[in-house]
C-alpha cells in the first residue's frame, strides 16, 4: 500500500494555476478557436441564419463544395526528416511582388452583411499581415474607401462584365486611380447559381424585417443592433448606378459574356489580370495565350454550377497546359494551412480563401478575421516543419499526393 501524506503547499501551487480571466467578450470568445472550424461555430452562433447560410452554403446539393473539401481530407502528405527546420519561410511571390503569406483574401460580396465593419476590418488584417485581399463589385464598401482604410494593404478589384462597358471601364479607372494593381475577371457567372438555402431563407439585401426574420433577430441582437445603427448595408462600388437588386445582378451577370469581352478587359485594364473562375485545360490554354497573367482554378465555392470541377484536382493538368506562362491559383474547400500546403505543394502558386475568413469575421469583427490569418499561419508553419520543408518554394508534388 502506498504511504500517504498531505500535498505540500508548493506541490499545490504548481496545480492550481487558473487560467488568466478575459474581460473582453471578443477575445474571450476568439481564444476557444483554435481551427477555423471553432471560427465556423461561433460565426454559426452569433449570425442570424439568413447571413450564416450566404457564406456557408453552396448551390443546389452542394456537392462541388463538399467534394473540394474532401478531396483535401483525402490527401496524403510525405514527410522528408533530418531537414532543420527551426526557421521556416512563409513567403511568396505572387504577380511579382513579395507576400508575407502564400494566400489572399478573396473578394466576396455582400461583406457587411455578415458583420458590419465588413471589407474595411478585412483591409486593416491583410494591410498588417502583409498579404494581398480582393473587393468584390458587390462589395459592401466602395473602392475608395478600403484604400482609405488601407492604403498600404495590396488590394485587388475583382470585376464582372456588364452588358454596358462603360460601367465597368468606369469601376476600373476607378479602382486603378485608387491603387488596386490587379483585376480579378470572374468569368463562371453567366446566370446566378440555385443557391437553395437563400431562396429558402428568403434572403434579401439589405436583410428585411420580416415575422420570420424578427425571431431569429431577438436571438441576435447585436447583430441586428449593429446592422440598424451602422451605415446602410447596400452595394458601394454600384450607387452611381440605380435599379434594384434583380436589376442590378441582371446588369452584373452577362449571360453574352465572350471572348471579345475578354479582349476589351485587356485592352483597357493596364495592371495585372487574373481570370477567376476557370474550370477546364483548354480554357485556361486560351485564357493565357490572350494576355492573362493568371488564372483561378474555382467553381465560385460551389456556388455556382453544382457538381463542377474539384479544382486542386484540375490543377496538374492546367499548370501542363499553360506551362508556366502564368501564375495558377486555386480556391474552393480550403479550411486550414495543411490545405494551403497541400495546394502550394500539388503546384499552385498561391491560394484565395474566402469562407474562412468570413467566419472569423462573425466570430469576432477585425479580431476575428486576424484569429483567422492567425490559425492559418500557425497550421502552415506546423505542416511544413512536420513535412521537412523551410520554405514554400520548396514544396513539391511528391510532398502531397491524392490518395
Amino acid at each position: 500500500m502506498p504511504q500517504r501524506r498531505l500535498p505540500r503547499p508548493s506541490e499545490l501551487k504548481q496545480i492550481l494555476r487558473p487560467k488568466p480571466i478575459v474581460v473582453n467578450p471578443t477575445d474571450r470568445r476568439l481564444a476557444t478557436a483554435h481551427t477555423i472550424a471553432d471560427l465556423r461555430t461561433i460565426a454559426r452562433k452569433r449570425t442570424p441564419r439568413a447571413a450564416f447560410d450566404y457564406t456557408d452554403g453552396a448551390a443546389e446539393l452542394e456537392d462541388s463544395l463538399r467534394r473540394a473539401r474532401q478531396a483535401y481530407r483525402r490527401v496524403e502528405f510525405h514527410p522528408n526528416v533530418l531537414r532543420g527546420v527551426s526557421d521556416v519561410d512563409t513567403s511568396k511571390e505572387i504577380l511579382g511582388v513579395r507576400s508575407a503569406l502564400p494566400f489572399a483574401f478573396a473578394p466576396t460580396g455582400f461583406t457587411r452583411m455578415m458583420q458590419h465593419e465588413g471589407e474595411r476590418a478585412v483591409g486593416r488584417v491583410a494591410q498588417r499581415n502583409g498579404i494581398p485581399m480582393g473587393l468584390s463589385t458587390m462589395g459592401t464598401t466602395s473602392i475608395e474607401d478600403l484604400a482609405a482604410a488601407a492604403p498600404q494593404a495590396r488590394k485587388w478589384f475583382q470585376l464582372y462584365v456588364w452588358r454596358d462597358h462603360g460601367a465597368g471601364e468606369d469601376l476600373m479607372n476607378r479602382a486603378w486611380e485608387s491603387g488596386y494593381d490587379t483585376l480579378l475577371l470572374t468569368v463562371d457567372t453567366p446566370v446566378a447559381g440555385a443557391r437553395l438555402r437563400d431562396v429558402r431563407n428568403g434572403l434579401t439585401i439589405p436583410p428585411a424585417l420580416t415575422l420570420k426574420t424578427f425571431a431569429d433577430g431577438a436571438t441576435h441582437p447585436a447583430w441586428w443592433f449593429n446592422l440598424l445603427t451602422t451605415e446602410p448595408l447596400n452595394f458601394a462600388s454600384l450607387n452611381q448606378f440605380g435599379g434594384t437588386v434583380a436589376e442590378l445582378l441582371d446588369k452584373l451577370f452577362d449571360p453574352t459574356l465572350d471572348y471579345d469581352d475578354l479582349d476589351w478587359v485587356r485592352r483597357t485594364w493596364p495592371g495585372k489580370l487574373v481570370i477567376k473562375g476557370v474550370q477546364n485545360v483548354d480554357d485556361a490554354g486560351e485564357m493565357v495565350r490572350r494576355g492573362a497573367d493568371g488564372v483561378v482554378l474555382s467553381n465560385h465555392g460551389g456556388r455556382q454550377l453544382d457538381r463542377a470541377p474539384t479544382p486542386i484536382e484540375l490543377l496538374p493538368a492546367v499548370l501542363d497546359e499553360v506551362q508556366g506562362g502564368a501564375e495558377v491559383w486555386v480556391d474552393t474547400g480550403i479550411l486550414s494551412g495543411g490545405d494551403i500546403v497541400a495546394a502550394l505543394a500539388r503546384g499552385a502558386d498561391a491560394v484565395l480563401v474566402g469562407r474562412a475568413f468570413l467566419y472569423g469575421l462573425m466570430a469576432g469583427g477585425e479580431r476575428g478575421v486576424q484569429r483567422c490569418v492567425d490559425i492559418l499561419r500557425t497550421e502552415m508553419v506546423r505542416t511544413m516543419q512536420l513535412l521537412g520543408v523551410r520554405r514554400v518554394a520548396d514544396l513539391r508534388p511528391a510532398h502531397a499526393t491524392i490518395r
